[in-house]
């Protein structure tokens, strides 16, 4: 219990010693990881049956070289696209916005030092190390949620690609 308490208390600093942004930052971390395993749980689960049922409803159907069998299997091969694809906008989004909240807390705790020095008159290294902190952590927390994201949009995004692509090849037209 009292590791729990500790940690805790760390977590709980480190977001104070960060400022405002820090929090922010750690809220669209949370998100974005959130939109990260519902698709991981999507693609191992969901993914897999609707590709399934799109195949059997493909296979079903008896004539396969019209015009409007074409259509229907643009149709098909579409939804299972559109699922597949669904969130990925999202998670790109909070990717993109993690380094620029990073630099928004860099610019705010920047202002905290040149608020010190104003007050102070002077480039007193003490009165500024708060300020100084209050820029990095930010810029740091963002930087490290963009990375992790870049990595998982990335594996994500190809999954989706790859797994469109077999259904199409799956999904061949009779000649």
């Amino acid at each position: 219990m009292q590791n729990f308490v500790n940690a805790f208390e760390a977590i709980r600093d480190f977001l104070e010693l960060g400022g405002p942004v820090l929090r922010l930052i750690g809220w669209v971390i949370l998100f974005m990881w959130i939109l990260i395993l519902e698709r991981l749980i999507f693609f191992r689960t969901g993914l897999k049956t609707l590709r399934a049922d799109a195949i059997k409803q493909w296979e079903e159907r008896s004539e396969r070289r019209s015009w409007y069998a074409h259509e229907i299997r643009i149709k098909i091969i579409s939804k299972v696209s559109m699922a597949a694809n669904q969130g990925l906008p999202m998670i790109q989004t909070f990717v993109a916005l993690c380094p620029l909240l990073g630099l928004l807390g860099t610019v705010t705790g920047m202002i905290s030092v040149f608020e010190v020095m104003a007050v102070s008159g002077s480039g007193n290294a003490r009165s500024m190390a708060a300020g100084v902190s209050r820029a990095t952590i930010p810029t740091m927390a963002g930087m490290v949620g963009a990375l992790s994201g870049v990595f998982l949009i990335t594996v994500l995004t190809r999954t989706a690609k790859r797994s469109i692509q077999t259904l199409e090849d799956d999904m061949g037209l009779d000649h």
